[in-house]
């Protein structure tokens, strides 16, 4: 089993940067196959926005290709989710999530664009 803890959630000017971080327990990252980050906005279903697996091969969604970057922390246990030029269009709650033969999901924080 894994416990998933996400942060760096806030309130962010439109083209501005945040940094989210997934902390787990329970499990070291290195041993996870593939873990994401997807978000939900008020209204929508839960989409994907990014993926890596083990051997470092990331997928992302078009509507953020170029703009997120996913990678993994192994010395700090850690899954990071780096966004630049955000758009109100990112405005979401962002959560951490991992596959070990079922998935394992995270809290979530909340992310704001607006100016």
């Amino acid at each position: 089993q894994v416990q998933l803890v996400e942060s760096g959630g806030g309130l962010v000017q439109p083209g501005g940067s945040l940094r989210l971080s997934c902390a787990a327990s329970g499990r070291r990252i290195f041993s996870i196959y593939v873990m994401g980050w997807y978000r939900q906005a008020p209204g929508k279903e839960r989409e994907l926005v990014a993926t890596i697996a083990g051997d470092g091969s990331t997928n992302y969604a078009d509507s953020v290709k170029g703009r997120f970057t996913i990678s993994r922390d192994n010395a700090k246990n850690t899954l990071d989710l780096q966004m630049s030029s955000l758009k109100p269009e990112d405005t979401a709650v962002y959560y951490c999530n991992c596959y070990i033969g079922e998935n394992y999901w995270g809290q979530g924080t909340q992310v704001t664009v607006s100016s």
